[in-house]
């Protein structure tokens, strides 16, 4: 398994390892001690299973505010996705910023998104199926997102010809701009 960091660094990208002859394939795509130590998760408590029927579906940004925050570990099973992680850190050098990766059933990887990021994916492709793992429950109060199409963070979607499909919630949410940044920067040159 093989563990990088996207251009916001504590955003990684995992390639699990896949080993296939002609009866099939297997991976270890989950192994707790080796991501620990590239600084992925803590305590999983909950798998969510996603299926999305159309292409262009488009869910986020969302994120849980503390102290419910969630980190999300993320993996497309069948289909292709956009998946995308905007920085919410108050004081961060990269806040307002995103990162992004393609991840698919073909490519096999998964991405890491940890609390203080709002996370969001578009599908690529018609009948999606994405599994994550969460650091914490599900929580409505406390959950909350900014505009998919938030002008000041200039998210390219790579769907122009797409109708974007989106929940009613996902349609109101306001820009970054118009909330309070609701985590703080915390680094080993910046203790909180």
């Amino acid at each position: 398994m093989d563990v990088q960091p996207l251009a916001i660094a504590d955003v990684k990208l995992v390639r699990p390892t896949k080993h296939g002859d002609e009866r099939g394939f297997f991976s270890e795509i989950f192994q707790d001690e080796l991501l620990a130590r590239h600084g992925i998760g803590g305590s999983f408590v909950q798998d969510n299973h996603v299926y999305s029927a159309s292409r262009g579906v488009l869910r986020g940004l969302h994120f849980q505010k503390p102290p419910n925050a969630q980190g999300k570990l993320v993996r497309c099973v069948r289909g292709a996705i956009l998946d995308v992680a905007v920085d919410i850190r108050a004081g961060s050098p990269t806040y307002g910023q995103h990162v992004s990766a393609e991840i698919s059933a073909a490519n096999w990887r998964q991405i890491w998104v940890p609390p203080g990021f709002a996370h969001g994916y578009v599908t690529l492709e018609p009948n999606c199926e994405i599994i994550y793992k969460v650091t914490n429950y599900y929580a409505p109060a406390s959950e909350t997102g900014i505009a998919w199409d938030d002008p000041d963070l200039g998210i390219d979607w790579r769907l122009r010809d797409a109708d974007f499909v989106l929940s009613d919630k996902d349609r109101r949410n306001p820009r970054l701009a118009e909330i309070a940044a609701p985590f703080d920067y915390v680094s080993a040159t910046n203790p909180a």
